[in-house]
């Protein structure tokens, strides 16, 4: 019998030119990370097939090609919810929007 251990990977995009896994966790550790990115208004997905290949990468490392179009389906959600087009994030702030 397999143990289902949660798991949580984050992702940055943003200014990077590829994604890039900014933290891993496990069991609690990840129940924790995923309810505090929801309470800082971070879009988070399930895709246990998606955690399981990025769980490979290491914290700091860009995600490899082959997992280009899957993540590049969830950044297109994102994008969508926060109304946003690609390349949206990399342009600075109106002068007006700046906090």
């Amino acid at each position: 019998m397999t143990t289902y251990r949660k798991q949580a990977i984050a992702l940055e995009y943003g200014a990077n030119t590829t994604p890039v896994v900014t933290a891993k966790a496990e069991a609690e550790l990840a129940e924790q990370l995923i309810e505090e990115a929801r309470r800082q208004g971070v879009y988070v997905t399930e895709d246990p097939q998606l955690v399981a290949l990025l769980s490979r990468l290491n914290v700091d490392q860009e995600i490899p090609p082959e997992l280009y179009t899957a993540v590049a389906v969830i950044l297109s959600w994102v994008y969508w919810l926060k109304g946003m087009r690609p390349g949206d994030e990399k342009k600075a702030p109106a002068p007006d929007q700046v906090a």
